[in-house]
């Protein structure tokens, strides 16, 4: 998916197999089996060009990134303070990202949200998921108003849809 995103076109197996060989060396027939898994789990439409098909992504990257932490933040017993760990997590440049992704869904009129980092949530012992990794700001901006928009896109990892050994 990653490879079908970044285009943001539609693209041939072919074009996928040539970018990923520039990192390692893989069959085409596995290109074609994990864009034809991502076909059948509703991940990309797929149109006939001759002999072959062009593959395009159903949403956006940042739909499925949406999708994934609205998941997430509903399975929460407490989704106040899940937000309030989630903000506490974030870098200067991910709270920024959050004030541009506020200002866009609820226009110029709506307050400025302080610069100041929100406290971190109180528990008593740190979880397994106390200190992840942030993601990189660039994912975390929206590029336009149409990306800050989700479209509605199933939570599962895209990348499941593999048909090699998952590297």
């Amino acid at each position: 998916m990653t490879r079908v995103w970044k285009w943001n076109r539609p693209v041939t197996v072919r074009e996928v197999l040539e970018d990923l060989q520039q990192e390692r060396s893989i069959a085409y027939t596995t290109v074609m089996t994990v864009l034809d898994n991502l076909h059948q789990k509703g991940w990309v439409r797929r149109e006939a060009e001759g002999r072959a098909y062009r593959y395009e992504a159903v949403s956006t990257r940042a739909a499925y990134a949406a999708a994934l932490m609205n998941d997430a933040w509903s399975q929460s017993d407490n989704p106040a303070a899940a937000l309030v760990a989630f903000f506490g997590m974030m870098s200067d440049e991910q709270r920024q990202a959050l004030r541009d992704a506020i200002r866009i869904v609820q226009g110029p009129e709506t307050p400025e949200i302080p610069d100041t980092p929100p406290a971190p949530a109180r528990t008593s012992s740190p979880g397994p998921a106390a200190n992840p990794t942030p993601a990189p700001a660039s994912d975390a901006t929206p590029a336009s108003t149409s990306d800050a928009t989700p479209d509605p896109a199933p939570a599962p990892n895209p990348d499941s849809a593999r048909g090699d050994d998952g590297r």
